[in-house]
């Protein structure tokens, strides 16, 4: 595929680095001289000094023979110009970066659509989304759910009091066999490891598996997880994050944000109907605990300052059993959130070079989800009439070592699969794999 990028920022990098895994022309486009001189020495693209919204621009970028363009730049208006411009010179399909949540109504995406802007994504919704769902699976630190949870992959760490320390993965499975359950990868100590069935379970290993919606209390037990319902949440925060959030999770939990200035105190009395506001400086941490930090279920850490979202975070976990979620801005701290002791850490711009990811895939490829530290992948593919593994027995299509399959949902039912399992038809095959076996998994399935 022919690809430009407008915006050579965090976004538009991590998706060129993604990308350059595959076989695709890639461009990308910056009007900052700094920022290409980086992704000259780093990345094996193309890249054009300019703006993102100048003709002149696209055309250099040979924008009317794209089969993709994206814009990521942080001005929504740029992005979205850019994509309507691009679409009209002749580029087959274009995604702009938003912020305004307005734009994901049913009625605006439509007049996009029709203006030329195909697809839209919000780097700050998606990671609320990610933190909502975080908060209703409350024991894992990553989940990612197909097909509404009826197969799910959760990240969780085994405990030093965890009855899985000093279990073999060979028993695990054996004990495990009535809770619908597969391990799929161990992080150790920033080492992702491709478990076989000798590999003894450690303290502080962080233990992704497979599992069905059925089943997902009983493995919170069978991992030695005591499930604590969250009922009140604390966010940290005064932008537009901090408050959107606050939006969806008071619905449901009881919120209190804590906010620096009275200036955003009045924009959270505005937009908030049910959180209670606090004014205080989020680095206080005696403030945090003077007003009840302690007695949270959950603590969201939204500042824009990422050392400071990690010191509370720590702090908070401190002070007894609370689900930790810290917004960084720095993509270095996303390989660490299990070594330094925050429960999850969230980079919207990784979250969002993923999302856009999925576009980009060749193959009938339903949904793909990467988790922080671990170099992995999970992609869901939907078995076609003319695949090549029908009727074949999952321990016969030649599948690489460093993939596995973590699910099947067949008859919108979900299945975690043995090696004799035989593919059918309309099949979704959830597969884990590494970066390096991406192309070889594709081929197999396509």
């Amino acid at each position: 595929m022919n690809i430009v990028i407008g915006g050579a920022g965090d976004v538009g990098f991590h998706l060129a680095k993604l990308l350059t895994t595959e076989d695709h022309n890639i461009t990308l486009i910056d009007q900052d001289e700094v920022v290409l001189d980086y992704v000259a020495t780093h990345l094996d693209v193309q890249y054009i000094k300019g703006e993102i919204t100048s003709i002149e621009t696209l055309m250099n970028a040979k924008v009317d023979m794209a089969d993709l363009f994206i814009a990521v730049v942080t001005t929504e208006s740029a992005n979205l110009l850019s994509c309507i411009l691009a679409k009209k010179s002749g580029a087959k399909k274009t995604i702009a970066r938003v912020s305004n949540p307005e734009y994901f109504h049913q009625v605006q995406r439509k007049n996009f659509k029709d203006a030329g802007v195909d697809n839209l994504f919000s780097p700050s919704l998606l990671a609320v989304q990610e933190i909502n769902r975080l908060l209703h699976r409350v024991s894992a630190t990553d989940v990612f759910e197909f097909e509404d949870g009826k197969i799910s992959i959760i990240g969780f760490t085994a405990d030093h009091d965890s009855n899985l320390i000093g279990m073999s993965l060979r028993e695990l499975t054996d004990d495990a066999t009535g809770h619908h359950l597969r391990v799929i990868v161990v992080l150790r100590r920033g080492k992702t490891i491709i478990p076989n069935r000798d590999l003894t379970i450690e303290p502080e290993d962080h233990i992704y598996l497979s599992t069905d919606i059925k089943e997902f209390d009983r493995v919170n037990k069978f991992v030695g997880k005591t499930l604590k319902k969250i009922k009140k949440v604390m966010i940290t925060g005064s932008g537009p994050l901090a408050r959107r959030t606050a939006k969806i999770l008071e619905k449901e939990y009881s919120v209190s944000i804590v906010v620096k200035d009275k200036e955003n105190c009045k924009k959270c009395h505005e937009e908030l109907n049910d959180t209670l506001i606090l004014q205080g400086d989020p680095k206080d941490t005696e403030f945090l605990k003077e007003y009840g930090m302690s007695s949270m279920d959950a603590f969201v850490a939204l500042t824009p300052n990422s050392e400071t979202n990690i010191l509370s975070s720590l702090m908070a976990e401190s002070l007894g059993d609370i689900k930790t979620v810290a917004l960084v801005d720095n993509s270095a701290y996303t390989h660490l959130s299990q070594n330094i002791g925050v429960d999850t850490i969230i980079n919207k711009k990784l979250l969002a070079a993923n999302n856009i990811f999925r576009f980009v895939r060749r193959g009938k490829i339903e949904a793909i989800a990467s988790f922080h530290g671990v170099d992995c992948e999970v992609i869901e593919f939907v078995l076609q009439p003319d695949s090549r593994v029908l009727g074949k027995k999952i321990a016969s299509i030649g599948l690489p070592k460093n993939s596995t399959v973590a699910g099947v949902i067949r008859d919108d039912m979900g299945l975690i699969p043995t090696g004799d399992f035989i593919l059918e038809n309309d099949d979704k095959v959830i597969i884990f794999v590494l970066p390096n076996a991406v192309k070889t998994v594709e081929y197999i399935f396509r």
